[in-house]
C-alpha cells in the first residue's frame, strides 16, 4: 500500500492521458511503483484528515484563515494530513507545508466516500477565471497578484480568462440554519470560462475571482470583530463545487470586492482580509501543488495514490457531523478512522455525534486533539493516557451465541 511521506520517493509511469468529452476533466491511467523499501520503516505513514465546514460560524476556522495554525500544528505531529481552503486560506496569507494536502470540499466528500482518490503532485498548471462584473482597476489589482506569485514565488499560473458575461454572484444568511449560502445566476458563464483554459491551455487546476456585492461597514461589523457567520463563504463553497463536480480538477475561490474604510477595532482572526486588496494569493498557492482527482472506477493498475482507507484520523467540530463526507467515514466497516469531535470550536449547526450516533472521542479543544492523535499515530490507546479510564480487560465466552461479552466482577 503506498502512502504519502514527504520521505517517500515514487516513480509515476503514466499509461494513457485522455480527454473525456467537451465539458469533462480530464482523466488520467496510470501506474506507480514505491521505490523506498526500507527494512527498518515498519510502519505505514499516519494521516489525517482536518475538516472545519466553512459559512457555518466556527469559533475557530469561520474566519480569515484561523484554523491554519491548527492544521500547521497538526501537519508537525501526522506524517501526512489533508484538509480544505477553508483551513488552509489566510487571504493574503499563507504557510507552505510540504505534507499538506489542499483538497476542496466536494472532492473531499467524494474522497470520504471512496468514489475518488488523491494523486500527489509536485505542480499543477493553474488558470485563473475572473468575474467579467470586476470593474478593470479591480481586476488589474488580480492580474498583478498573479503576476506577484509567478515572478515571487515561482508559482505555475499560466494563463487567464475572462466569462463572457457577469456570473451574476447573490449571497445571503439562511434564516432557517443561520449558515451563509447564495447563488450564481449564470453558472453556464463559468462552466465556460474553465472549459476554454483546460482546452485551450491544458491547465489542470483553476483559481476562481467573483465579484461579490460589496457591503457596507455596519453588515461587516460583527465579523470584523471575530463572531458572526461569514456572508461570503457560502456561496464560495457553490462556486468550487461547481467547477470540481463538472471538470474533476483542483479549483478554489476569492472573492472580488472594493477596499473598506479602516476599522479601528479589529479582530486578529479577521485581520488578514484586511491587509490587501485581494484574496487571492493563498488560493494559488495552495493551488499549485494540490492533488488531481482520480475516479476510483477509472483502470488504475496499481494502488498507488491515497484513498480514503488509508486514511488514520478525522478531526472537526462537536457539532459538524451531518456532512456526507464525515458520515462515510464513520459508516466505514473497514479501516474505519479514529474520529476526534473538538467541543471548543463550536457552529450555528447542532449536529453531534451522539444525535447522529457516531463514536467519537471527544476534546475540549484543539491542544487536546492533537494529543490524541499523536498518541494514536504512536499505536497507543488514547485513554490510556488519562486516569482511570482503562477498565478490567472483557471476556467473550465461547458458548456465548450471540456474541456477548461478560465482563468481570
Amino acid at each position: 500500500m503506498a502512502q504519502l511521506h514527504i520521505q517517500h520517493a515514487y516513480t509515476w509511469k503514466f499509461q494513457a492521458f485522455h480527454k473525456c468529452s467537451s465539458t469533462k476533466k480530464l482523466r488520467c491511467r496510470f501506474s506507480c511503483t514505491n521505490s523506498h523499501f526500507i527494512a527498518n520503516k515498519v510502519k505505514r505513514a499516519y494521516t489525517s484528515v482536518l475538516i472545519v465546514p466553512t459559512g457555518v460560524g466556527a469559533s475557530i476556522g469561520g474566519f480569515a484563515g484561523d484554523a491554519l495554525p491548527v492544521a500547521r500544528a497538526l501537519a508537525s505531529v501526522v506524517d501526512s494530513l489533508i484538509s480544505h481552503p477553508n483551513v488552509l486560506n489566510a487571504a493574503m496569507l499563507y504557510w507552505p507545508m510540504p505534507n499538506v494536502l489542499y483538497v476542496e470540499g466536494y472532492a473531499l466528500d467524494k474522497f470520504a466516500q471512496g468514489l475518488w482518490a488523491l494523486q500527489p503532485v509536485h505542480q499543477n498548471k493553474v488558470g485563473l477565471v475572473l468575474d467579467a462584473a470586476i470593474e478593470p482597476d479591480l481586476l488589474n489589482r488580480h492580474l498583478q497578484v498573479a503576476d506577484a506569485v509567478r515572478a515571487s514565488l515561482g508559482l505555475p499560473v499560466l494563463e487567464y480568462t475572462v466569462t463572457d458575461k457577469p456570473m451574476g454572484i447573490e449571497k445571503w444568511i439562511d434564516m432557517k440554519s443561520g449558515q451563509s449560502t447564495g447563488r450564481i445566476k449564470h453558472p453556464d458563464s463559468l462552466l465556460r470560462a474553465v472549459q476554454r483554459l483546460v482546452d485551450q491551455s491544458q491547465v489542470n487546476a483553476v483559481a476562481v475571482v467573483g465579484r461579490f456585492p460589496d457591503e457596507d461597514e455596519d453588515s461587516m461589523s460583527d465579523y470584523r470583530q471575530g463572531i458572526g457567520v461569514d456572508a461570503l463563504a457560502g456561496v464560495e463553497s457553490i462556486i468550487s463545487h461547481l467547477v470540481v463536480k463538472e471538470f474533476q480538477i483542483p479549483c478554489a475561490h476569492a472573492p472580488a470586492l472594493l477596499p473598506i474604510p479602516l476599522s479601528q477595532i479589529l479582530a486578529p482572526k479577521s485581520a488578514a482580509e484586511e491587509i490587501g486588496y485581494t484574496f487571492l494569493p493563498c488560493v494559488l498557492a495552495g493551488l499549485s501543488n494540490a492533488p488531481q482527482y482520480i475516479v476510483t472506477n477509472s483502470q488504475i493498475v496499481e494502488r498507488s495514490c491515497i484513498f480514503a482507507s488509508d486514511v488514520d484520523s478525522i478531526i472537526l467540530p462537536a457539532d459538524t457531523f451531518a456532512g456526507s463526507g464525515v458520515r462515510a467515514f464513520a459508516n466505514k466497516k473497514i479501516n474505519k478512522p479514529l474520529i476526534v469531535a473538538v467541543e471548543e470550536n463550536t457552529t450555528v449547526l447542532r449536529d453531534t455525534p451522539d444525535r447522529l450516533n457516531i463514536k467519537t472521542v471527544n476534546v475540549s479543544n484543539y491542544w487536546e486533539a492533537i494529543g490524541v492523535i499523536a498518541a494514536h499515530k504512536a499505536g497507543i490507546d488514547p485513554y490510556s493516557l488519562r486516569k482511570n479510564r482503562i477498565d478490567n480487560i472483557p471476556f467473550r465466552s465461547s458458548s456465548s451465541t450471540n456474541g456477548t461479552m461478560v465482563v468481570r466482577g
